[in-house]
């Protein structure tokens, strides 16, 4: 996938959906807050792409997963990396975006 040739972990749509609520995953959506509205990844958490670092977890070690709409858009591929350099260690890009979680046929969560 395009975003592991720029040095970041991708994980593919149905295998987010079977780690959903195992080992504390955290998932982030950095699409914007209209759209997250529409439609989400369960238990997906907003994040403006210029996100506060106190959004995260405290835990370093967290498995964290970002995504944004789709293959093509920057937002995720760019908040992995800044969270790397904060010093994360299990981060992952859902390149498909949104898009491809739809595609894919799986739930969504939506509303506020």
């Amino acid at each position: 996938m395009f975003a592991m040739l720029m040095g970041l972990k991708s994980i593919a749509p149905r295998e987010l959906q079977g780690r959903l609520g195992k080992d504390g995953l955290a998932v982030f959506d950095l699409n914007a807050r209209q759209a997250w509205l529409k439609a989400r990844v369960p238990g997906a958490v907003n994040l403006a792409p210029d996100f506060d670092a106190t959004a995260l977890p405290a835990e370093r070690t967290t498995p964290l997963v970002f995504y944004c709409s789709n293959p093509l858009c920057r937002k995720a591929p760019n908040a992995a990396r800044r969270v790397e350099k904060l010093g994360y260690t299990d981060v992952r890009v859902m390149s498909a975006g949104i898009t491809g979680w739809m595609s894919a046929g799986l739930a969504t969560d939506s509303g506020s």
